[in-house]
């Protein structure tokens, strides 16, 4: 498993995206709590309700910056 971080434009951390050694991945925010999952298989990106988001890899934009 591979985790990628995520940093906005001052390096602070905003969130996490770890990969599966099945390629699916999970997006977490900057306190590890899951937003949402992307399956390569189907090419859906699902929040963390498993409710599809749409369709490629949008794990990136459910992650926002905390205020």
């Amino acid at each position: 498993m591979s985790t990628q971080t995520l940093q906005d434009s001052s390096y602070r951390t905003i969130g996490y995206i770890e990969t599966e050694y099945d390629g699916r991945q999970v997006g977490k925010d900057a306190s590890y709590r899951v937003v949402g999952y992307y399956y390569p298989q189907s090419n859906e990106t699902k929040d963390a309700s498993y409710c599809t988001v749409g369709h490629g890899n949008l794990l990136a934009s459910l992650i926002t910056c905390p205020r």
